[in-house]
């Protein structure tokens, strides 16, 4: 082959390579659909979009400013630079092929694999962390790469009245609901809250033993009771246990948000109920009773109760002793209601302490002066003397005349 025919075979060869080329430009151009995935580099950079080159394809389109992200940015910069490749989706054809032949689209590509790993997530029940980015009327606005809302009941567990301070804050959420195509995220942050709690009392319920004295601060006050919370989870302190008297209302001797020192007298861990006692770490109102109500001394106490055997005064708080019936008076009383009322202030005098045993016997009447005994005046009784014959007299002497009187007949 001479050098001409050679030179135009190679012309030849390269007019059909380039017809080759065109052609498969044109039929991609002709094959791009609304929907289609394709690859552009970006061309340029315009002041709210950006120009790409799909690659392979010989045409042009064009990226809108809000079809860059899927999370909020302010500069084109920001997502996108000169000489970058980047997966778009194709929204639309522009008819106006001054700026490109296609409409293009980042956020929803980016926003399709954000939606794919959050359903895998949301399929393995993960947890995912995401940044408050607005309050809004009923809840919070959360970018999770996506739109995500936190309804205002499922923020905490408790009632959060202004969630200001939320914005900003970067939570752990649960994955409530997905739903893709109507773009909807519901996410909790609550749950996580009540799980991490649950989780905090199960450590903390391993770490009591009953026995142990612990501070708590007061979280509730009801009528049988007040819930302390000992730093994660709550134990009960029954109306019974706040103190060595008698407590009628939890809220005549604690406050809410105070702190208090209590006793562990037993831990179920399984149904999480945990009892304690703050009297039991009190001074016990019969400790050193020997010295405070010494065996001899005087004490003023309170008649609490009277029976039908004596009367029970109070001598401190927890502490009483009994005025047997025969210690409240010296004169005889068939029940201590004749003498004494309930309430009534008395002083007595302490005779007998039995700490073991907690009991005390007292007497009124000891501190009492013993009335003296009534003299009794009896009439002297005539004794006759027998020994002189003064004192001897006859039936018919001390008939006397008397007799005179009767004269029988026989004397007649």
């Amino acid at each position: 082959m001479s050098d001409v025919e050679a030179k135009n075979e190679v012309v030849e060869q390269d007019n059909l390579s380039t017809v080759e080329t065109m052609q498969d430009a044109l039929n991609i151009v002709r094959d791009v659909q609304i929907g289609d995935l394709v690859q552009g580099e970006v061309l340029s950079l315009q002041d709210k979009q950006v120009i790409v080159g799909i690659v392979g394809g010989g045409v042009e389109g064009v990226i809108p400013f809000n079809e860059l992200s899927a999370t909020p940015f302010e500069n084109i910069t920001d997502i996108l630079n000169i000489g970058d490749v980047v997966e778009l989706v194709v929204i639309k054809q522009i008819k106006d092929k001054e700026n490109g032949s296609f409409l293009l689209s980042k956020r929803r590509i980016d926003a399709k694999k954000v939606w794919d790993e959050i359903q895998v997530k949301f399929d393995n029940k993960e947890i995912i962390e995401a940044p408050v980015t607005d309050v809004v009327r009923g809840g919070l606005v959360v970018d999770a790469g996506i739109r995500g809302f936190v309804p205002a009941s499922m923020v905490e567990d408790h009632f959060v009245e202004d969630f200001s301070s939320y914005k900003g804050k970067t939570l752990k959420f649960k994955i409530v609901d997905i739903e893709p195509s109507e773009n909807r995220l519901i996410l909790s942050h609550k749950e996580i809250v009540a799980e991490e709690k649950a989780a905090k009392r199960q450590e903390i319920l391993e770490e009591l033993v009953a026995g142990d004295t612990v501070t708590g601060t007061v979280a509730r006050l009801t009528n049988f009771g007040a819930f302390i919370d000992l730093g994660g989870v709550d134990g009960l302190v029954h109306i019974s246990q706040i103190s060595h008297n008698h407590v009628a209302k939890a809220s005549d001797v604690l406050t809410v948000g105070e702190t208090v020192t209590v006793k562990i007298l037993s831990v179920d861990k399984e149904n999480e109920k945990i009892s304690l006692s703050i009297k039991d770490t009190l001074p016990g109102p019969w400790d050193n009773i020997e010295e405070r109500a010494a065996i001899g001394s005087v004490l003023e106490g309170i008649v609490k109760r009277l029976t039908s055997f004596g009367a029970f005064v109070e001598l401190y708080p927890g502490v009483e002793g009994l005025v047997h019936i025969s210690q409240i008076a010296h004169k005889h009383i068939a029940t201590p209601h004749e003498v004494l009322q309930e309430g009534q202030t008395v002083s007595v005098k302490v005779l007998d302490v039995q700490p073991s045993e907690q009991r005390i016997s007292l007497s009124i009447k000891a501190l009492e002066e013993k009335p003296e005994a009534p003299v009794v005046e009896v009439e002297e009784e005539y004794i006759p003397n027998t020994d002189s014959d003064e004192g001897t007299f006859s039936l018919a002497d001390r008939l006397g005349d008397q007799l005179s009187d009767f004269v029988t007949d026989d004397q007649e």
